[in-house]
């Protein structure tokens, strides 16, 4: 079987075991990040769909940064138009389910375009500092609560009742909620596979390797950056709206802050940019260390413990930015380069096929 055969075999099998996780009632103690070590408890199935969120988001990411070569700092403009244009929608004006999709699409599309124009002018450190400065000015404009409409500091609550009964609530609904971000992953998964597999793909890594060759051949980079720029703000804005779906509450420090930026680019960088699958194992890890992280600072038992013990289990971000570190140094390329590099030594250790003679 050959090795894209086999991730897509394993792909559609890793879809089918997360599919039945809500069906499973495991106990599984010190492994789930939940206060009830049960696989398919509340707590669980949301710390796994906040998983599939953010993979599918890392994942839209990497089109930009590791397929094209562009590091951007401004997902989160777009996540968090995901999130507050829907919210609003819904919950300020009153829409309904579809047309507040609708309008959200079309903002981030519109928003997408215009700043993407406006970024891609320039490139290297200059367009990543462009991107901060927008990701920037949209966190600023969303804590000052215009007409009231975002709710600043506070956050502002989605609106259920304009919702199906099947997503209208968090907890009474935590199984449909899961199986959505699951599917939004998938999609998005197929989505960008189709676009990198297509001619504008090989272009987008062509432009990433030598954007003067590409220009010599004829073509326009700066069309096929403003389109992976599109395209991963598109998924950023997709993840955005199951986000908010799923948590209930838009709060500007939880997704238009800068640290969620770098959050989106750690869990890149962690997974292997530039990689079919890495963005998403690197969400994975990053999301669910975060979470159990977060439950092991408050295990009980530990407050017994010395304090050059104690005070580095009690601050979960403490651990995590350590353990980015050590993985960064010792496991250059992350998953999928470790991977990789497992793959080519288990090759070159293969005896090589004798050679007939009528080869000779």
């Amino acid at each position: 079987m050959s090795a894209r055969r086999w991730s897509l075999t394993l792909g559609v099998v890793l879809v089918a075991l997360f599919a039945l996780v809500p069906l499973a009632g495991w106990h599984v103690p010190w492994v789930l990040p939940g206060t009830v070590n049960v696989v398919n408890a509340t707590g669980t199935l949301e710390v796994l769909a906040l998983c599939f969120i953010f993979g599918g988001v890392a994942l839209g990411y990497d089109v930009l940064f590791g397929y094209t070569g562009l590091l951007s700092l401004g997902p989160v403009t777009f996540f968090g138009t995901g999130v507050y244009v829907f919210d609003i929608a819904l919950t300020r004006w009153g829409w309904s389910l579809a047309a507040a999709l609708a309008v959200t699409l079309v903002v981030t599309l519109l928003l997408a375009l215009v700043l993407g124009a406006i970024a891609l002018r320039v490139g290297g450190i200059a367009f990543a500092m462009v991107t901060l400065a927008f990701a920037q000015a949209f966190y600023y404009l969303v804590e000052d609560n215009p007409h009231n409409l975002t709710g600043g500091d506070t956050g502002l609550a989605l609106a259920s009742n304009r919702l199906p009964a099947v997503l209208s609530g968090a907890v009474s609904n935590t199984r449909s909620l899961y199986w959505l971000a699951l599917v939004y992953l998938v999609l998005v998964g197929v989505v960008v596979r189709v676009v990198l597999n297509s001619a504008t793909g090989r272009v987008l890594v062509a432009v990433r390797e030598n954007e003067q060759r590409v220009e010599v051949l004829g073509l326009r980079p700066f069309g096929f950056k403003l389109a992976a720029f599109t395209l991963s703000s598109l998924i950023a804005a997709g993840g955005g709206i199951v986000y908010i779906l799923l948590i209930g509450t838009a709060v500007p420090s939880a997704v238009a802050s800068i640290t969620l930026t770098l959050s989106i680019l750690v869990m890149v960088v962690l997974g292997g940019p530039g990689s079919a699958w890495g963005p998403v194992a690197g969400a994975f890890v990053y999301v669910y260390l975060q979470q159990y992280l977060l439950k092991v600072a408050a295990e009980p038992s530990f407050a017994s413990l010395p304090a050059v013990a104690r005070v580095p289990l009690s601050q979960p971000q403490f651990l995590l930015g350590a353990l980015f570190v050590l993985f960064v140094l010792f496991v250059p390329g992350g998953f999928a380069g470790a991977v990789a590099r497992a793959r080519a030594r288990r090759q070159s250790r293969r005896p090589a096929a004798p050679i007939s003679r009528g080869e000779t």
